[in-house]
């Protein structure tokens, strides 16, 4: 049994085919989202089901386009309730520092905020960590996730005695880097342009323990909060540098992420810094959820996530 959940389904909700325009300071977004607005979607789009199609173009930096296949229509819904959300394929940085990323950004009720998610180790585009990072862009934010692993991320078919020798061949100076990179072009997109004060950040798995990394380095000039979810391989002694509130989202059954080392961030980290344990949950029960009873704990997290994000970022920057 986890936290007591809301009992709405785990969804996957449609995307729009709609252009992309990059942001820039002639065209500003739109107002912010209304604090009682629980999630973009309509209770009928939730019976939907989105088949991403992720088109590569032969133009470096080209819009790409996103479609929206409706598997089911509901009686008196406008397709263009599909058009929450446009996505585009970026490529950050250029020769050796060169990295992809992909973009997701509000289309309705944008608040001009940008959110930067760090990926498991499976990588920015998993289907799972794309359809987390599209949600979050329904209510309203404009999401990076980057390519942190060039390329080369963990695959399922591979053997597990094998993970070490991958993990250890994703040099961690590279991998700061690359996000530092990551920064920068929201940045320059969003704060330099005067719509965004500080932006977000969030992780899962390998990129919730990056979360912290991150956000120590950082030292606020650039983030304004934080979210790791069951973050792993994370340096507790580096979380006192931490100076803009984290939560923390895990299972209490989870050994790649132990409670104590949550604890102990958290005491660190000091005002601002919530640890949220749901029971008997083991390692990545909120963006993969494989049961009905891990969908309710999901869906809660998420919850949980998008009330920290709105208050701490959108409430606090107006």
């Amino acid at each position: 049994m986890g936290l007591a959940s809301t009992g709405a389904p785990w969804f996957r909700a449609s995307m729009s085919s709609s252009t992309f325009s990059l942001l820039s300071p002639r065209s500003p977004l739109s107002v912010p989202i209304s604090p009682s607005l629980n999630v973009c979607l309509s209770s009928a789009l939730l019976s939907r089901r989105c088949t991403l199609n992720f088109r590569r173009s032969v133009t470096e930096n080209r819009v790409r386009k996103v479609s929206c296949s409706l598997l089911k229509v509901e009686d008196g819904i406008n397709d263009e309730a599909c058009e929450l959300v446009s996505g585009v394929e970026l490529s950050l940085g250029e020769g050796a520092d060169n990295i992809q990323a992909y973009l997701f950004k509000a289309v309705k009720n944008n608040n001009g905020t940008g959110i930067l998610l760090l990926s498991d180790v499976f990588g920015f585009e998993d289907s799972s960590t794309r359809e987390f990072a599209y949600r979050i862009a329904c209510n309203g934010y404009n999401v990076l996730v980057p390519d942190l692993f060039r390329g080369d991320p963990w695959g399922r078919d591979r053997p597990k005695a094998m993970f070490e020798e991958w993990i250890g061949r994703q040099d961690p100076q590279r991998v700061a880097k690359d996000i530092e990179s990551s920064t920068k072009w929201m940045v320059d997109e969003f704060v330099a342009a005067g719509i965004s004060k500080k932006l977000g950040i969030i992780g899962f798995c390998f990129g919730g323990g990056r979360v912290i990394e991150v956000l120590a380095r950082d030292g606020g000039a650039c983030f304004g909060i934080g979210v790791s979810f069951y973050g792993t391989r994370m340096d507790p002694s580096i979380a006192s540098k931490i100076s803009v509130p984290v939560l923390f989202i895990s299972g209490d059954d989870d050994p790649l992420c132990p409670v104590n080392v949550l604890r102990d961030m958290e005491k660190s980290i000091g005002s601002g810094a919530k640890v949220v344990l749901f029971g008997e949950r083991g390692h990545g029960f909120a963006h993969r959820p494989a049961s009905p009873e891990e969908d309710g704990d999901a869906e809660q997290a998420f919850t949980m996530m998008r009330n920290f994000l709105y208050d701490g970022l959108v409430v606090n920057n107006n």
